[in-house]
């Protein structure tokens, strides 16, 4: 039988410090939202799995995200923000029945990883623990929760900043705000937490004293990747977990064979794959989900907007951008072209300043063209969708083809060039 966890996510705050009107959980990097990232975490465990997201300010925006974009995910209304303690607390009815392991994790978090969750799983389970709070190491741990062990290694308590001693304050180990949970023993603390406190709210971390008091085992699996628990509160922290996030895969690419020519001002999706021996150019950016096979050049300066995938061979030059495009074996797209909505064909060469017009803007649709194997597209052309071209055709410089065009075919959309002789140097002598 196929083994069961679940997960709570955090995403009911407003995000003060953020100054939108977005919900923070939808803020993005790399074109997909904070909650995002740490849903496809949680989804890539080797367990089947579903997710609750407590949801509060922006509460339609983000349901009407997840809906959209996750099947095993469900949602409920933390109203009145009452704390973390409460924010859990809401998704206790729609766990009725479930007696297995429990994720809680902060819907913010956007660097944590499943190898990480999987890790504390399993360490969770092996040790046979109750409740297991995730940690972390910091040289400087300021304002983090400490955590206090006892001679067993048990976790006592966590201490926060404003509370801890000055001995409390030289812990490293803090609290990352990631927990795993026997849920049929520690769902009953979220009808016993106590609001009795300078805030007046329930706090997540208290359910570790309710298990203490319990007789429950109560343990931290310390994560040797302090990054991974990075919470973004405000633009400055969006770029920051940014730049980390590019630069974790950067490193990865390159480990897998990919040569990333000026990692500082390349930016890769990790929902991005790429073959070996491919090499990005600088400033190339690269976001969504899309496939780069192996022995590509793409850039300088291109950007892939999602949804793409580039056979084996193929160069995309500085200044093309993709979007939606399939594109086959050792073709090229040369600069300043735009290809969205198509399917390229095997060796097909795409002029330079070639663009396909894909959107009609009075209709709100977008048109898909297809271009066979061995097309050649002259520069300067326009390819208004939607149109087919044969095998092996060729399209003039400066053409709008609005037609489908027959295989081996040239196929040609220009003015007669006219020449009126002496015209400039009598419009000379005229002045």
């Amino acid at each position: 039988m196929e083994k069961e966890i679940r997960a709570i996510i955090l995403g009911a705050g407003k995000g003060t410090r953020m100054k939108s009107n977005l919900p923070k959980v939808l803020h993005e990097i790399f074109a997909k939202p904070l909650i995002g990232w740490v849903l496809d975490s949680i989804n890539n465990l080797p367990y089947k799995n579903e997710s609750i997201v407590v949801i509060g300010h922006g509460a339609h925006d983000v349901e009407e995200y997840l809906n959209h974009n996750y099947k095993y995910v469900r949602t409920t209304l933390q109203k009145e923000q009452l704390g973390t303690g409460h924010a859990v607390a809401q998704a206790v009815p729609m766990l009725h029945g479930y007696l297995g392991t429990l994720i809680i994790a902060c819907g913010d978090t956007p660097l944590l990883t499943t190898k990480t969750l999987h890790k504390l799983i399993q360490f969770h389970e092996e040790k046979g623990a109750d409740l297991t709070v995730m940690t972390t190491e910091f040289d400087d741990p300021t304002g983090y929760g400490r955590i206090i062990r006892n001679t067993k290694d048990e976790i006592m308590k966590i201490v926060e900043q404003k509370d801890a001693t000055d001995e409390q304050k030289g812990i490293k180990e803090v609290n990352t705000g990631v927990y795993c949970v026997d849920w049929a023993k520690i769902r009953k603390a979220f009808n016993e937490l106590s609001n009795n406190n300078a805030q007046g709210e329930y706090y997540l971390t208290d359910i570790i004293k309710w298990a203490r008091d319990n007789q429950y085992k109560v343990l931290g699996y310390l994560s040797d990747d302090n990054e991974e628990i990075y919470g973004v509160n405000s633009r400055q922290h969006l770029a920051v977990a940014s730049n980390l996030m590019k630069k974790r895969y950067l490193n990865e690419l390159m480990e897998q064979g990919v040569t990333i020519v000026d990692p500082d001002s390349t930016y890769i999706s990790p929902d991005t794959t790429i073959g070996v021996d491919t090499i990005i150019y600088p400033n190339t950016y690269i976001e969504g989900k899309n496939k780069i096979a192996k022995k590509c050049k793409i850039g300088p300066m291109a950007h892939l907007r999602g949804g793409c995938e580039v056979g084996s061979g193929c160069k995309i030059g500085n200044f093309v951008e993709l979007k939606n495009a399939q594109i086959a074996k050792n073709s090229n797209v040369c600069h300043l072209s735009y290809i969205g909505d198509a399917e390229i064909g095997n060796h097909v060469n795409i002029g330079a300043g070639t663009i396909f017009a894909n959107y009609n803007s009075i209709t709100k649709e977008k048109k898909r063209s297809k271009l066979e194997d061995g097309v050649s597209i002259g520069s300067n052309s326009v390819i208004v969708a939607p149109v087919h071209i044969g095998e092996d055709a060729l399209v003039a410089a400066s053409s709008c083809i609005t037609k489908d065009v027959e295989a081996h075919a040239l196929a040609m959309s220009r003015g007669h060039q006219k020449e009126i002789k002496n015209w400039v140097k009598s419009n000379k002598e005229k002045k």
